[in-house]
């Protein structure tokens, strides 16, 4: 009875020890949350050419929750208004919107391109979408810190 005692408070003490030890899955970075536009770049074979930081109060924020997107801009030079609203889907490394209505200004816009495709690099607080040409080629990015 001792050797059957002994046995098993040693199979609870490796039991629970495990549990202690194990690591813990790592929870993969998420687009949900609020973001803001940090700075856009333009590429030129492979690199970037040309940093574009925001200036004069410009600001640029997307919301991301539920397969729902919300963006929207704001610049004092440009009187236009800029927001759109609608869905979005993404992987490792591809985002994709599909706009269902927005400013004027993005409509005339959403007029020609209905889907928004866009290669995307993830981090914790942070992302950058690509836009890409057919090959596969990088022209120009815009790049977001969280700010929720």
């Amino acid at each position: 009875m001792k050797k059957f005692l002994k046995i098993a408070l040693a199979l609870v003490l490796l039991i629970s020890s495990t549990a202690f030890i194990s690591s813990k899955p790592q929870v993969a970075n998420s687009l949900e949350g609020t973001w803001e536009l940090v700075n856009r770049y333009n590429w030129e074979d492979g690199n970037v050419s040309d940093t574009l930081p925001n200036t004069n109060g410009y600001r640029q924020v997307k919301i991301y929750s539920k397969g729902k997107v919300m963006w929207t801009r704001y610049s004092p030079d440009d009187p236009s208004e800029w927001f759109g609203y609608g869905s979005y889907s993404n992987t490792e490394n591809e985002l994709e919107e599909r706009l269902e209505y927005g400013s004027k200004a993005m409509m005339a816009i959403q007029d020609t391109v209905k889907v928004f495709k866009f290669e995307l690099q993830l981090d914790k607080d942070s992302y950058s979408q690509f836009t890409v040409d057919e090959n596969g080629t990088r022209s120009f990015s815009e790049n977001y810190r969280r700010i929720d």
